[in-house]
């Protein structure tokens, strides 16, 4: 726990309110434009409700927690996420969800700051119990750290929470949108470059004629090409439009059958996750490799340096340009591989194809008018390609390098900067719950922390009404008829029992079953067989966790005794 003003006292949360204590409900209990929240309704850290449904679009056929209006929801199930929200309304919850409601005596906004504080968190994470879905049960619940300020003090420390980190997510909202504004940023510098907008003054200055060929060695449909002319843009009128297969030395794409080639090490093998839009670089986040006998089909993908692929399959018209030496790689049957002639800069035309307005209008007009999924590598060779001089090819190159440089340092810096802002609002509750963000309140507010305002004075109260509530008589249950035959209820046993009986390795779902729990477990019985799970796992260590079988699912066994144990 860390230091806190000497006024303040660290107790444990179930002082303050009654952790998974909760008023369970059927859909019965419920009107049509009930609110139904469900954890993945919550967006992880940010406290946001993403999604919001009644009743009538989300009927449940499980039990739910009710909550209030102003209650403070706490996401149970992997805490790490840090699911938690203050209830804008009424509704029901998931019971993965544990309604808290502590006032009058705890300002609701001062325990939902402090449920999202490290030191919660780092609590709940050390505590949590399930193997793969691990969750804050009742019993370590109760005894989380709390810290308890004085009441006056809470609200004024929430106040200053919600204005600080209101900033800070406006801060944070705007970040977050500078990679789409870079993207469109981008998009628009292809468009600009390859409709000679952004080398207009250096055509004024540079005077020369284009040199291409009138015939190429791939052959294109003229009717594909044609209907193509008329989707460019307007262009400069020194410029030419010529058909890809004039420009083109090589095009194919890749076989299939690969997969028997596949390798740890060896060639690499490129795909589609190897393309993007809105970019000509080649991304090796993703990689494949592969071992080729030197007799396979497949050596004629065989990539080199210059050469452009572009993704003929499912999102047509990613591109990419081979800007490096690769000492082997090919490519798959999902892309084709295009390699440029002398007569065009590779950059360039790798450019053009990226670009929404020549390349990517083009392609994507060929694949909704083909009959068949995908593009042929004839409509490769048809594409119209707007051809400025080699010089201009070069320096628009040079210019759309430039300004995406430019584009991916802010980008770099605004990420950069995003990081800082995330762990910025947990800089700021620990300052909280440090108490120095009231250290100038508290000096000029002592009798509103001090003798019945103290948070000691505070904690008083606070038990004095449990235990008036413990007092209250209790109403009498409602008679239930007991189930008889498959579903008559069994006597719970502890797991290491269970496994001794049952003489060999279980299963989760087999030992919840051994250990006498009923197929329809309530929240609280999964809870304690977890603990008691957990507590044979690693205090007692009675029981071991084997390695997963083909199920997917956990096992579990009697741990070896030691040898002076075993001789007795």
């Amino acid at each position: 726990m860390v230091a806190i003003p000497q006024p303040w006292l660290a107790i444990q949360l179930g002082d303050v309110v009654p952790y998974g204590k909760t008023e369970r409900c059927e859909l019965s209990d419920v009107t049509g434009d009930t609110w139904i929240l469900e954890l993945e309704d919550i967006e992880k850290d940010s406290s946001k409700i993403i999604q919001r449904l009644d009743a009538t679009a989300r009927p449940f056929k499980s039990t739910k927690n009710k909550f209030s209006k102003g209650d403070v929801l706490y996401g149970k199930l992997r805490p790490y996420l840090n699911k938690v929200v203050i209830a804008d309304n009424s509704g029901v919850c998931s019971t993965e969800i544990i309604p808290l409601n502590a006032e009058p005596y705890i300002d609701n906004r001062y325990l939902f700051y402090w449920l999202k504080s490290e030191i919660f968190l780092d609590f709940v994470n050390s505590v949590s119990y399930g193997v793969n879905m691990p969750r804050l049960g009742t019993k370590d619940g109760l005894v989380a750290p709390f810290i308890l300020a004085p009441l006056a003090e809470q609200k004024v420390i929430a106040d200053k929470l919600d204005t600080h980190l209101a900033k800070v997510e406006t801060i944070k909202s705007r970040l977050e949108t500078i990679p789409e504004i870079l993207k469109n940023f981008r998009r628009s510098v292809l468009s600009a470059a390859v409709c000679g907008k952004l080398t207009e003054e250096w055509r004024e200055e540079n005077h020369f004629i284009p040199s291409y060929p009138d015939k190429g060695k791939e052959k294109f449909k003229t009717d594909l090409f044609e209907a193509a002319i008329q989707s460019l843009p307007k262009l400069p009128k020194e410029w030419v439009v010529v058909p890809a297969a004039n420009i083109l030395e090589y095009v194919t794409s890749g076989s299939r059958g690969w997969a028997n080639y596949y390798a740890d090490e060896g060639a690499l093998f490129l795909r589609m996750s190897n393309v993007r839009y809105d970019t000509t670089k080649l991304d090796l986040n993703d990689l494949q490799y592969v071992n080729l006998p030197e007799s396979v089909e497949g050596k004629r993908s065989l990539v080199r340096k210059n050469d452009l692929v572009i993704s003929i399959t499912a999102d047509v018209g990613r591109v990419a340009r081979i800007d490096l030496e690769l000492e082997e790689a090919y490519v798959n049957q999902h892309l084709a591989l295009v390699r440029p002639s002398k007569f065009i800069n590779a950059e360039y035309l790798a450019t053009c194809i990226a670009a929404v307005n020549i390349g990517v209008k083009q392609i994507q007009s060929l694949k909704r008018g083909a009959t068949k999924a995908g593009l042929g590598l004839d409509d490769i060779r048809s594409l119209a390609i707007p051809f400025p001089s080699i010089e201009e090819q070069v320096e628009i190159v040079c210019r759309v390098e430039k300004m995406f440089a430019f584009a991916d340092r802010i980008e770099q810096r605004a990420k950069s900067a995003l990081e800082r802002v995330n762990k910025f609002s947990q800089t700021i509750l620990a300052k909280a719950f440090r108490g120095e963000l009231t250290a100038e309140w508290r000096a000029a507010n002592l009798d509103l922390i001090s003798g019945d305002n103290s948070a000691k004075a505070l904690l008083e109260r606070i038990k004095s009404e449990h235990e008036a509530i413990k007092r209250q008589p209790k109403p009498k249950p409602s008679v239930v008829k007991k189930k008889t035959g498959s579903n008559m209820s069994k006597q719970i046993i502890k797991v290491v029992e269970a496994l001794k009986h049952a003489g060999e390795p279980l299963s989760g779902q087999q030992l919840l079953a051994a250990a006498g729990y009923p197929s329809d477990s309530s929240t609280e019985q999964l809870e304690q067989f977890f603990l008691d799970i957990r507590d044979a796992l690693v205090i007692d260590e009675s029981i071991v966790k084997l390695d997963r079988g083909d199920d997917s699912q956990d096992w579990f066994a009697l741990a070896k005794l030691p040898i002076n144990r075993v001789k007795n």
